[in-house]
């Protein structure tokens, strides 16, 4: 009876997964796209421009990102991403909001239904009227869940691997900036006094650029999708951890669309405390008690680092570190549990 029901279920979302599962990946092969644009065109433009005004690309990045464009560089990661980094860059596919806001719509609007929504449509009575024990309902959800999260999850990745496929290898334009034509230099004439006065914009001709420097510049701009794959734990494990949260509530509602609503403003704030608290110094406190500081995929990829901090705002707490993945997948089950012993002990009431 629990595979029949698991074989309903996920025949009533089989589109929606499809849709989904095409999304995520095209999107990581648009990403791709963009990051070819990025170090190919951009990066050198913007070096040219530095280079004639005698400064370095990061400090036109302080510039760039300074008072309002401090939130995009917390949305792309931090200071911990560097933007002339083929890999660094394909790491903010992971965590750009449109991605986080596919992975908590699909979560969400999966879970909020599985309880309340059946309530909602009166189908819950005659569900239960067949020889179903309720904890089978759950455990149909969670089958549910085994099987499509990996199916997204690995979406994402050939999603990597296809765009890799398209942009490899990167190759910078040089030159992007016409280089002024001028002299040498100017005659300046200050009465009887003659003073020679070298070209401020006069560029020396570049010379042979070293072996060291072209192993240095591929190895820059390498694209390895394979260093993308261990983040997708996290990315199960944050869709496993809202579906919980959501499943929770809706075993204690009965209509579908107040759980909907619920679940989204939850999610909606543990997203803007975590932004905040990446931010404000101030309100970083409350970054731990938010599911989505422990989606942190770019440390993953970048350090191998598969632990944070309890307190992100004390350089001292270095010993109160958890891994990510036991805490997104462990309020995942909390949830789940909540939902079972809900579901088991509750009074179903009739529909609306």
């Amino acid at each position: 009876m629990t595979w029949t029901l698991w074989r309903k279920l996920l025949r009533d979302l089989r589109l929606t997964l499809i849709a989904v599962a095409l999304l995520l990946g095209l999107f990581q092969m648009l990403w791709a796209k963009v990051t070819e644009r990025m170090l190919g065109k951009l990066n050198p433009l913007v070096a040219s421009l530095a280079d004639m005004g005698g400064l370095t690309t990061k400090d036109i990045e302080e510039r760039l990102f300074e008072g309002p464009g401090k939130v995009v560089r917390t949305i792309m990661g931090g200071e911990r991403v560097q933007l002339d980094r083929a890999i660094d860059v394909l790491s903010i596919g992971y965590v750009h909001p449109l991605m986080q806001m596919i992975f908590c719509i699909w979560a969400v609007g999966r879970a909020a239904g599985a309880i309340a929504g059946e309530i909602d449509r009166g189908t819950m009575e005659l569900l239960l009227a067949q020889p179903l024990a309720r904890w089978r309902l759950i455990l149909s959800h969670f089958l549910l869940d085994l099987f499509t999260i990996p199916i997204l999850c690995f979406s994402l990745w050939a999603g990597n691997w296809v765009g890799a496929w398209l942009i490899s290898p990167i190759q910078p334009e040089e030159n992007v900036l016409p280089l002024p034509v001028a002299k040498q230099g100017y005659l300046v004439e200050l009465g009887p006094l003659r003073i020679r006065v070298d070209d401020p914009i006069h560029r020396k001709p570049r010379g042979e650029v070293s072996a060291e420097q072209q192993a240095w510049q591929r190895e820059r701009l390498a694209v390895e999708p394979a260093r993308l794959g261990p983040a997708l734990v996290l990315v199960g494990g944050l869709i496993f951890a809202v579906c919980g949260l959501t499943l929770a509530l809706s075993a204690r509602g009965r209509s579908r669309w107040r759980v909907l609503g619920l679940a989204t403003f939850v999610v909606l704030i543990m997203f803007l405390l975590n932004l905040l608290g990446q931010m404000w110094d101030e309100a970083a406190w409350l970054r731990p008690f938010t599911i989505f500081y422990y989606y942190q995929p770019q440390q993953v990829i970048l350090s191998g680092d598969w632990l944070v901090s309890l307190m992100p705002g004390d350089p001292a707490s270095s010993s109160m570190r958890v891994p990510m993945p036991l805490v997104l997948y462990g309020v995942g089950t909390i949830g789940y549990l909540i939902a079972l012993v809900t579901l088991v002990h509750r009074d179903l009431p009739a529909p609306l």
